[in-house]
């Protein structure tokens, strides 16, 4: 968990292109902030991202869900249909960007596991690997996901740059009633007592919409593998 201080941010919905381009842009604005951040949006249409490295070729015949969107970050196909998504951001300086990557997902998937406890829902690290469908990331799971009952609910991708860490992670909630609110609250209360509201300026406002206009919405970017 991060304990320091930290900012989070609830930004709500937005389509495919803005969703992956504010997290771009908040990467690139790590050496600016000097914070880490931790960002809550959702999904304005039915759509699936899908891991950077990944042949779209392939990606297209996994799932009839559109647009598909490339991810910054690494991992697998990730429907958004019902899921809840979150970014985690954290700039060179904090002692996150420092460990390996093994480390830092083991302690996403931690953070998440006691925010879950809040709201009495037991939860466990996978010790080890279920062999899944090629290229989707919630059929079977990865050593260290979130598991409930056995089956895989979170997963993250991460990517470090100069600029700082990415951490991109969805979570597919279990079929039972649970309030996105009050996990969101958990996560902030369980890793830190300090977090402050963020607010994006105007200069990542306008870094979030050239990224979506120039690159995410952009076919020969999605395609480019």
């Amino acid at each position: 968990m991060l304990r320091a201080c930290a900012w989070h941010l609830d930004s709500g919905k937005a389509d495919s292109a803005q969703n992956m381009a504010l997290d771009e842009a908040l990467l690139e604005a790590m050496p600016r902030l000097g914070r880490p951040v931790l960002r809550f949006y959702g999904w304005t249409e039915r759509a699936a991202s899908f891991g950077y490295f990944q042949k779209y070729s392939e990606i297209e015949r996994l799932t009839l869900l559109r647009p598909l969107v490339r991810r910054p970050t690494g991992g697998g196909l990730v429907a958004h249909e019902a899921d809840w998504t979150y970014s985690i951001v954290i700039p060179t300086g904090h002692e996150w960007y420092a460990i390996t990557a093994t480390e830092s997902y083991i302690r996403v998937h931690e953070w998440i596991q006691a925010a879950f406890a809040q709201l009495n829902l037991p939860t466990e690290l996978a010790s080890c690997c279920r062999k899944s469908e090629p290229g989707q990331c919630f059929i079977g799971h990865e050593k260290f996901d979130l598991l409930w009952n056995g089956q895989k609910i979170a997963g993250a991708a991460q990517r470090r740059t100069r600029s700082g860490l990415l951490i991109q992670g969805s979570i597919q909630p279990p079929p039972m009633p649970l309030d996105r609110r009050q996990w969101q609250q958990g996560m902030c209360k369980v890793a830190n007592d300090q977090w402050q509201s963020f607010q994006p300026d105007r200069e990542l406002f306008a870094r979030t919409r050239e990224l979506a206009e120039k690159k995410y919405s952009q076919t020969s970017y999605n395609r480019k593998r």
